[in-house]
């Protein structure tokens, strides 16, 4: 169930209004005429392939900006914003899980974990790179010296969720995170997944074929032919 409202202060709620994504030849890739997700709301995206779940993740998090239509986070939208001040809103706010994991080969897994650190002001990285050794430990990956290219997909896995974590986020959005593990890898991951998340409050928005994923969250929304056709109960 949703976080209380004593601890679910730490996420803004999120909300589409009338938001419109097209294809460079002027065909409708997706339509939302209102969508609302409450802070510490952990909420799955089902729909047959192509249905545009994905368009949809990547309106949420910025990463595709409509062609009409308003995306706010809290008192943001997204919409409004050029690709430079979404980017900057992204670092600070969500973190971003993806179904190939997008790891760096060379680095280990404290390296992935703490990537952000990097684009985060000199005074913040000690404590993002404390937060992900903190992760990694949590989720039984060993910060260790050597890359990740030896990794199983579920330790891959593990690494980029610890990285979504470790700069704080207000919300966490995967597309389709347990696509590539097995079944005992994958049970793992959404419940640390969601433990972690919980704690701090924050929103969970994840797109999943995995029935198993769905029935861990709170509510689904479905999507078919480019649209919302459901938002209701797992």
């Amino acid at each position: 169930m949703p976080l209380d409202a004593a601890r679910s202060g730490f996420a803004p709620p999120l909300s589409l209004r009338d938001v419109a994504v097209d294809a460079p030849d002027g065909r409708a890739l997706l339509r939302v005429g209102a969508l609302d997700i409450g802070p510490g709301e952990a909420v799955g995206i089902r729909g047959p392939s192509g249905a545009g779940k994905t368009t949809l993740l990547h309106v949420m998090a910025g990463l595709i900006r409509p062609a009409r239509g308003a995306v706010r986070w809290g008192d943001t939208d997204l919409a409004t914003l050029d690709e430079a001040a979404r980017d900057a809103f992204r670092r600070r706010s969500l973190g971003l899980i993806f179904q190939d994991f997008l790891l760096f080969e060379e680095l280990s897994p404290l390296g992935n974990a703490a990537v952000a650190a990097a684009w985060a002001p000199a005074a913040e990285r000690p404590e993002i790179r404390a937060r992900a050794a903190g992760l990694l430990d949590r989720l039984g990956v060993p910060p260790g010296a050597r890359g990740v290219s030896g990794f199983s997909g579920g330790e891959r896995q593990r690494v980029a969720a610890a990285r979504a974590l470790a700069a704080d986020p207000a919300a966490v959005l995967a597309d389709e995170p347990t696509a590539s593990l097995d079944r005992a890898s994958a049970d793992r991951l959404v419940g640390d997944l969601l433990a972690l998340a919980r704690e701090r409050g924050r929103t969970v928005i994840a797109v999943s074929h995995d029935a198993a994923v769905i029935a861990a969250m709170d509510r689904v929304i479905e999507v078919a032919d480019g649209a919302v056709v459901a938002a209701g109960a797992a």
